[in-house]
């Protein structure tokens, strides 16, 4: 019983670590424009841009070129 249980509690800490493994498909920019303070613009797994943390529900390619578009700059942070 005891071997069952040890097992089991190892397969679920396997489960949880590898489940954090998907972050690693997040890349980040940072950006900057004179009107605005710096910000980390990221394509979070589905394609979307975040800014900051916030979804922005907006496909990242089209988010970039809109801030491109109005002067922000962007590069590698």
């Amino acid at each position: 019983m005891k071997k069952t249980i040890l097992s089991l509690c190892c397969f679920t800490a396997a489960l949880l670590f590898s489940s954090c493994e998907d972050d690693q498909d997040v890349s980040c920019i940072v950006c900057s424009s004179p009107e605005t303070a710096s910000f980390e613009l990221c394509r979070d797994q589905n394609g979307n841009a975040t800014v900051n943390g916030e979804n922005t529900n907006t496909d990242y390619d089209e988010y970039l070129a809109g801030l491109q578009e109005s002067g922000v700059t962007c590069g590698d942070g």
